[in-house]
């Protein structure tokens, strides 16, 4: 599974209901909050774009939502789903791919008419 942190539930459940529908890009909603957002004060610049070890995905995804205000956004955290990826009948070499056929199912379900 690969985090999914987002500002829009519609758009969240619509993602989750995506990646449960390719069978194997499933996603994990993920949480976003101020006690993250806290983690990119700097005392030298505006704020950073490094939060720490702990809740650094949440923190890159706190990154966003400073910047979309209230724009729908969702942020997918792939970059484990990458990491040792087994060959498959989908994936024929090192990369997964993960989430091109979740996004293509997002938007054949909701965008495409």
């Amino acid at each position: 599974m690969a985090g999914l942190f987002a500002n829009d539930d519609k758009l969240a459940d619509r993602l989750l209901e995506a990646g449960l529908a390719t069978g194997d890009e499933k996603l994990w909603r993920m949480p976003l909050g101020p006690e993250y957002d806290k983690k990119l004060e700097s005392k030298f610049a505006d704020m950073k774009n490094i939060g720490g070890r702990d809740g650094g995905a949440i923190t890159a995804a706190q990154v966003l939502l400073r910047f979309v205000e209230k724009t729908p956004w969702a942020h997918l955290d792939i970059a484990g789903t990458g990491m040792g990826s087994p060959q498959t009948d989908v994936n024929r070499s090192w990369g997964s791919g993960f989430g091109v056929r979740l996004l293509n199912q997002l938007v054949a379900d909701h965008y495409e008419k």
